[in-house]
């Protein structure tokens, strides 16, 4: 039995690597959208647009300004001199943080008086706005620190001193790349496997199939082999670039990691098998492939966390393998996580395989008698 599954896995990998169009679709694709992911998503802010009205020519608001000024987040657009010159530059995109320190703001500070600065923020991307409130709070607190302990004014009773583990930088591609990993790794297993029989179908090469001593699942089982080979070899590759290439500390074990990508593999084929059972052409195959990634990277918890989703929607995540791979992965990654303590994301992904598996084995026989 297992030398005819061979023999079909060897043919398997010989319509893929033989057809240019299916070398690129495996081997290019998936890096460049590495690259452009890994640099092109980010939650970071850099070169914000910052509009300074300053009423102040003391030390004290210079002081404050240098800290913008030299700043990676902000990029200073425009010096306003009178105040109605900030409603043209927020309506026309043309500043996003307008920074307004008023004319008594130094002296306020000499008489121990509380010194107010207004930021004017544009609200019309809510997100956007929040990380860069949250740039500028930091650079008033560490102003205040600072002129604080140089005039000898007794701190406030509680201070924030913030402390990122796991993460210490607040790097947000520390985040994004580990979630590629999977991602990509589930396009590609999906494409490879959804096509397989479909392609047979419009080549006119699965009835010779058929009439060969194969049983049904010796076929299955030589569709699914080489979708796993090749998602654990586009895995590695992936891992390899996210390590020595963007820098991503990967802290954990290798086995842990790989029993989660593999566990997950096994799903994501019994799903690009159940698609490839059902279509009759590569087009249909192809359709019905986007048709679960789509849903399956939004439910995931890449970009968005499940917590916040509707309840029903939560329910929903619980049959979709890559929610638990992210698991896997950002906790093997960043957090260095044992293999006990991952248990819980491997049995769901095994049982979803089984499923799957026994899924697509069925509806195999069904098409085929």
């Amino acid at each position: 039995m297992w030398r005819r599954i061979l023999a079909l896995v060897i043919k398997e990998f010989l319509v893929l690597l033989k057809d240019p169009r299916s070398r690129f679709v495996i081997v290019i694709p998936p890096f460049v959208q590495l690259l452009v992911f890994g640099f092109a998503a980010s939650f970071d802010l850099n070169n914000i647009p910052l509009a300074v009205y300053c009423e102040d020519p003391g030390a004290d608001a210079q002081e404050l300004l240098a800290g913008f000024r030299h700043s990676p987040h902000f990029t200073e657009v425009a010096v306003i001199r009178r105040e109605p010159d900030i409603e043209p530059l927020i309506d026309g995109r043309e500043a996003l943080v307008v920074l307004h320190i008023g004319p008594r703001f130094g002296r306020d500070l000499r008489l121990r008086r509380p010194a107010n600065v207004q930021v004017i923020v544009d609200g019309r991307d809510s997100n956007t706005a929040l990380v860069a409130l949250g740039y500028v709070r930091s650079i008033v607190d560490r102003f205040n620190g600072q002129w604080a302990e140089r005039h000898g004014v007794r701190p406030v009773p509680a201070r924030l001193q913030p402390r990122a583990w796991f993460n210490p930088n607040l790097e947000s591609r520390w985040f994004v790349v580990p979630g590629i990993v999977g991602l990509l790794t589930l396009v590609v297993t999906m494409l490879v496997t959804s096509l397989s029989v479909a392609r047979e179908r419009e080549q006119g090469t699965f009835d010779q199939t058929l009439v060969a001593p194969f049983r049904p699942g010796e076929i299955l089982m030589g569709k699914a082999i080489p979708g796993l080979v090749i998602g654990l070899a586009e895995a590695s590759g992936i891992i390899l670039v996210a390590v020595y290439g963007f820098r991503i500390p990967l802290l954990g074990d290798l086995t842990t990691l790989y029993t989660g990508l593999v566990l997950f593999l096994i799903a994501a084929v019994g799903i690009g098998l159940m698609i490839s059972s059902l279509a009759v052409t590569q087009q249909q195959g192809l359709l019905g492939a986007f048709l679960f990634l789509v849903p399956a990277i939004i439910l995931s918890g890449f970009a968005t966390p499940i917590a916040n989703m509707p309840p029903f929607l939560q329910r929903i995540t619980l049959v979709n393998p890559l929610r638990y791979l992210l698991v896997v992965l950002r906790g093997v990654f960043l957090e260095g996580t044992p293999f006990h303590l991952l248990i819980d994301q491997f049995w769901p992904m095994a049982l979803i395989g089984a499923v799957n598996l026994a899924a697509a084995s069925w509806l195999f026989r069904r098409r085929l008698y």
